[in-house]
This record gives structure tokens, C-alpha cells and sequence, in this order.
């Protein structure tokens, strides 16, 4: 039997009502519906049911031919946890405010579903990045990210002291609030937010932002690929937290280095339109577009000698 991992929001009404919803018209084309044991309860309280009930961990989606996802980018987040290490792509409709990730709105389900049944939709490719925390030479924790890993400081009124790495070089030291090192998937996040440079996702690069650093030079960093970033938490007196995709986190005490690279497995998203990424930005961010007028026009404008 065709099967779909179900992840929702199931703290939002909205989102248990939809679920019920999409669960009855994909059973009627014979798909199967899985939902994570973190979520199953509240769904079945809503009246879900009919559903397979597996285990919330990585590759909790191996088997299935998609994860559909109803919620906002945490949501969308969690989703790729659950796809780690399979080839299930994710598919996100969006209950959320911005959701940047998400591929459709809630007003367009039928369609989402039409789309689901008819295997009508596009993967796509999202680099992601591994992340390895040491001390002392030694290998204390390991993660990845899809968006972002971010070093920041763990107490509010000391600054994090860090010397940041690029391909084995020093580049600069920086008292600072943290360092965000985010992907092309990322850069509309928390890089975003940080002053980071928005990358289009067909670029293959790895970013470096510092956040409040107290430092002449604290621009952010675009690399290769390929590029191993590092940091240092070089202070004896301030610690820090890794935090990846602001979901999974990790201790880093003073002398802790995290190196931060291309990610081994890159995450599977299901597109259902083909529409440039700059009409994406504009919609999303809500833009200002007001006044242009195109090639076309500016061409047509040329020959006929307007202005």
C-alpha cells in the first residue's frame, strides 16, 4: 500500500481538523496515513483515526513516499528529522505566519491532495550540514542542521569570546552574542534575522554570520560547499550552547570547538510549483514591487521611444 507520514501541529485545532480531513480523501485513493506517537493522541481525541501509529525518531517516514506536513517551518523541521536517512521528500502546507518552507497554503488542499494521489510534484535538493562538537581533541556530540547551526552564549550578561575557522585558517576573534552558520535553505531564517545575506537555493554555499559582535571586522561569510567552518570558545570564564535548527542542543563549555561542514545527507522537499525564487521572497516577506515594469515592457518601451 501507498503510505504518507502525516506531521502536524497538533497543538493547533486548525491543524487536527485538516488532518482528519486529508486523512478520509487519501484513504479513499488506498494511501495509507502515519502519524508520529507525539501526536497520535491529540489526533485521535480530534477523531482521527484509521492511521498507523509509528515511533517519533529519524527515519520514522522509511517506507513512505512522502511526508506531508501541516503546520509552520518547526513543523516542516521536525519532518525532516523523521526523513533522515530515507529518501522521503517533504511536502509542507503552511498554518503557520511566514512559513518560508512550505509549499502551499491551507486554502489549497484539495488541490494538495490531488496533487499527493496523482504523484504530481517535483524533489528537489537541499544541502545540509554536519556538525561536530570537541573538547580537548575529543568528540563530545555530533548533529546536523537543514537550516542553520547557531553558537550562542549561554549566560545573558556575559559575551561568548570565540575565534572563528575557515578551512583551517584563522579568520577573526569575536566577542559576540553567537555565530549563526546556515545553509541556502537557512539564509531566509535565523541568518535572516542576523543580518545574513539571502542565498537562492540553486547556489551551493555555506554562510557564517555573527550576531552583536564587538569587532571591527564582523561581516558575514559566504564559502564553498566544501569549506569547513569552525569555532573556538576560547574564554575561560564563558560557555556556550550549540543549537541546530533551534530544535536539538548541545553544552559548549570553554575551550569547545565546533566545526560545522557539508552535510553527508541533503534533505528531499517536494515542490508543487516551479515559480522563481525571487516571487517566493516577494510573497512571503510581502515586498514592495509597486512601479516595475519588466523587460518586456522596457524593450517595447525602447522601440517605440518612451520612457
Amino acid at each position: 500500500m501507498r503510505t504518507v507520514l502525516l506531521t502536524v501541529h497538533s497543538a493547533r485545532a486548525d491543524a487536527t481538523k485538516v488532518a482528519i480531513r486529508i486523512t478520509e480523501d487519501l484513504r479513499a485513493h488506498d494511501i495509507g496515513v502515519r502519524v508520529l506517537d507525539t501526536d497520535a493522541e491529540q489526533l485521535a481525541d480530534a477523531g482521527l483515526t484509521g492511521v498507523t501509529v509509528v515511533e517519533a525518531r529519524e527515519g520514522a517516514a522509511e517506507g513512505c513516499e512522502l511526508a506531508l506536513v501541516l503546520g509552520g517551518d518547526g513543523t516542516i523541521l521536525r519532518a525532516a528529522e523523521m526523513c533522515r536517512g530515507t529518501d522521503t521528500p517533504v511536502l509542507g502546507v503552511n498554518l503557520g505566519h511566514v512559513g518560508f518552507l512550505a509549499e502551499a497554503d491551507v486554502d489549497d488542499i484539495h488541490d494538495v491532495v490531488r496533487r499527493v494521489v496523482a504523484r504530481d510534484y517535483d524533489v528537489e535538493q537541499r544541502l545540509t550540514v554536519d556538525v561536530v562538537v570537541s573538547v580537548a581533541g575529543e568528540v563530545v556530540a555530533t548533529n546536523w542542521a537543514l537550516n542553520e547551526a547557531s553558537v550562542e552564549k549561554a549566560a545573558r550578561e556575559r559575551m561568548l569570546e570565540i575565534v572563528v575557522e575557515i578551512d583551517d585558517r584563522p579568520v577573526s576573534r569575536w566577542g559576540c552574542d553567537g555565530v549563526v552558520c546556515a545553509t541556502p535553505t537557512g539564509s531566509t531564517a535565523y541568518n535572516f534575522s542576523a543580518g545574513g545575506p539571502i542565498v537562492w537555493p540553486s547556489v551551493e554555499a555555506l554562510l557564517m554570520v555573527p550576531i552583536s559582535a564587538h569587532a571591527l571586522f564582523a561581516r558575514p561569510l559566504v564559502v564553498s560547499p566544501e569549506s569547513v567552518l569552525a569555532i573556538e570558545v576560547i574564554s575561560s570564564y564563558s560557555s556556550g550552547v550549540l543549537w541546530c535548527d533551534g530544535r536539538r542542543a548541545a553544552e559548549l563549555p570553554p575551550g569547545a570547538r565546533v566545526e560545522v561542514s557539508r552535510g553527508h545527507a541533503p534533505v528531499n522537499l517536494a515542490r508543487l510549483h516551479n515559480a522563481p525564487f525571487a516571487d517566493r521572497l516577494v510573497r512571503k516577506f510581502d515586498l514592495p514591487v509597486t512601479g516595475w515594469r519588466g523587460a518586456a515592457e522596457r524593450r517595447t518601451d525602447d522601440r517605440t521611444g518612451g520612457s
